[in-house]
């Protein structure tokens, strides 16, 4: 059996926030327990399509759902009774478990937490409807407190709501706009803090034609306004068109549809300006999202997960996982054919996830299992890169990114394909973009288990767990100190780098503490180029080639991408808009950005706990 190897910063953010615990707070399960506790659960789901007439007999005669059915003994003994399911089920728990020992693939961090406990809560992403009545608004707040407790972020689009004083009729007054209800949905999550976990966080987001646009903009800028939210505007076509053109835009009332007009140069100045100061908002290209929509006939896209990177439909929601392409560079080349094993296997476990998963309430449950969208991401694309001694900021790592995500959304796409011939097509694809019978086919005749299949998320605390950089990341430092609560300062150096000062001779303790005061090596002339070129860090890159990367991913993914692009601290408001600019014409669904040193609270990267440095990108945009 393979051994797991962990470092100190993933032994710690794993008995800290994963790991089964007592009443006590006492730690019960190792490492490699939780691992074999989530590939067992995972891998049960395959009995509900190999013993399909018999669970659903169980199911009726119970009348439970399958996650709570492989609980009970008399799923034990239809197990004992069939032989061949059982040894198969055997077979796919260990081959889930090696995936994730080997840390080749890690799920999002709800189904690590909960896979076999009692919540049973496995997804990551939701989105709730915010419709313009209060039961409607609390109806969400109630779900999303629910969702927030078992660890998952939840996307709201407020737009729907009437603008800040509006008469409202029944009441002989005047509404206070979805700024004030936000600071509600922040305020209950705010309580809800999970134990050793992690809170839920949220995205808010809000149409760049709504008429409390400018308010929505700049309300980051208070100090500790909705600590518990990123925000995004969600930007149409016709205010590009109209920015391009230099014309005015239409603001629209929710409610009344009267229009107003707006400078859309001021608009884009003003989100630029106060990302510049703050790092919200990011904004969201709307319609670039919808027209990738694969069930338009079930409803528009309007809002996405808590970090943009899984956009979903009213009550939907996704589970995630991640392939580590650090651990598919052998001999100084890309493994493809180990690659095509892992995403394979990786499909198949997020595709068993959605019917493990007891989700928070009905609506999602019953569309969830409509729609199967799953969103399989990688992480370690810097090491990658630093493996295979590429600069991130080149042409040649952008011809390695669009090599790599097109044959990972090839065998994805694949992989689904043989699930459904299986388990049957997502139930609505009848009417999907994959159907060259519907009306919204566009030309690609696929019958998918899953109505997506790839998203790129921030990676955030699995990243941690398997020692590699975060998602699709440059590298943030190369070496920072570590603080200890008795002030014993331990240096921390990033492994590759490590290895390659000391193959050419050139570690030295003191160089290393050098370089996690000054962050870069880009000006340590005795560091020789070439070491340079390939261990930069991400604000050493020109934010085109930031760009340019999130571009070359986007085109191979379905759902969107999680990635901040991190400016150094002279860049300008200019060099911003311009970034949002960029964006857009390279076919990105969203953008976030990040000045570096612009938060006074700003979690200082350099001196610090590892977990800070999640602390730091998690607030950056996103971390999961």
């Amino acid at each position: 059996m393979t051994k797991l190897k962990l470092s100190n910063n993933s032994l710690q953010i794993l008995e800290k926030r994963y790991l089964k615990k007592d009443k006590e707070g006492s730690i019960t399960e190792k490492p490699e327990d939780m691992f074999k506790r989530v590939a067992n659960n995972i891998a049960l789901a395959d009995a509900k399509y190999l013993l399909s007439e018999e669970i659903e007999e169980l199911q009726k005669k119970q009348n439970k759902e399958y996650y709570d059915i492989v609980k009970t003994k008399d799923f034990e003994r239809l197990l004992e009774r069939n032989k061949k399911v059982k040894n198969h089920i055997d077979k796919v728990e260990k081959e889930f478990y090696n995936l994730m020992i080997k840390s080749d693939f890690l799920p999002n961090s709800p189904t690590l937490f909960n896979a076999g406990r009692r919540l049973q809560q496995l997804a990551a992403c939701f989105v709730l409807p915010v419709e313009d009545d209060l039961d409607s608004i609390f109806k969400s707040l109630h779900y999303a407190a629910r969702i927030s407790k078992s660890g998952s972020g939840t996307g709201f689009n407020f737009s729907h709501l009437r603008p800040k004083n509006e008469m409202i009729r029944s009441v002989t007054g005047f509404s206070s706009g979805p700024l004030s209800f936000m600071k509600i949905f922040d305020a209950v999550t705010e309580q809800i803090k999970l134990g050793g976990l992690r809170r839920g966080a949220h995205m808010g987001i809000l149409r760049v034609d709504h008429p409390d646009i400018e308010d929505f903009i700049t309300i980051k800028s208070e100090e500790k306004v909705l600590e518990n939210f990123n925000i995004s505007v969600a930007i149409t076509d016709k205010f590009m068109k109209s920015l391009k053109r230099k014309k005015e835009y239409d603001i629209i009332n929710p409610r009344t549809n009267k229009k107003g007009k707006e400078d859309s140069e001021r608009i884009l100045n003003l989100i630029s300006e106060i990302a510049w100061k703050t790092g919200d908002p990011g904004v969201l290209f709307i319609d670039k999202i919808n027209d990738e929509n694969p069930t338009p006939e079930v409803g528009n896209l309007e809002a996405t997960d808590s970090c943009g990177e899984q956009p979903l439909l009213p009550y939907e929601a996704a589970n995630l996982g991640s392939v580590n392409l650090s651990n598919v560079v052998e001999k100084g080349k890309i493994d493809f054919h180990k690659l095509e094993k892992i995403v394979i296997k990786a499909i198949h476990f997020l595709d068993n996830v959605i019917d493990m998963c007891k989700y928070p309430n009905p609506e999602t449950n019953k569309i969830v299992k409509k729609n199967r969208k799953i969103g399989l991401g990688v992480m370690g694309f810097a090491d990658m890169l630093v493996k295979l001694e590429i600069p991130y900021n080149s042409e040649k790592a952008i011809k390695v990114t669009d090599k790599i995500m097109r044959f990972i959304r090839k065998e994805a796409d694949k992989a689904s394909v043989e699930l459904a011939k299986e388990r049957g097509v997502f139930e609505n694809w009848e009417d999907s973009i994959y159907n060259k019978e519907s009306k919204h086919f566009k030309g690609n005749q696929l019958r998918l288990r899953n109505a997506t299949r790839l998203t790129l998320a921030p990676t955030g605390s699995v990243s941690i767990i398997a020692g590699v950089s975060f998602g699709i990341e440059p590298l943030f430092a190369l070496s920072f100190v570590r603080v200890l609560h008795d002030e014993t300062e331990i240096l921390n150096v990033n492994k590759n780098f490590e290895d390659i000062m000391k193959k050419n001779k050139l570690y030295r303790e003191e160089l290393m503490k050098y370089i996690a005061k000054k962050g870069s090596i880009q000006k340590i002339a005795s560091i020789p180029q070439k070491i340079r070129d390939v261990f930069v860090v991400s604000y050493d890159i020109e934010p085109e080639y930031h760009v340019k990367i999130q571009s070359a991913f986007q085109k191979h993914v379905d759902n969107a991408v999680s990635k901040t692009v991190t400016l150094p601290k002279e860049a300008t408001v200019e060099d911003v808009k311009n970034t949002y600019l960029m964006a857009y014409e390279l076919g990105c669904k969203g953008i976030s950005i990040y000045r570096f040193g612009s938060r006074d609270d700003q979690v200082l990267l350099l001196r610090g706990l590892k977990e800070n440095q999640l602390n730091l990108t998690n607030w950056l945009r996103r971390m999961r």
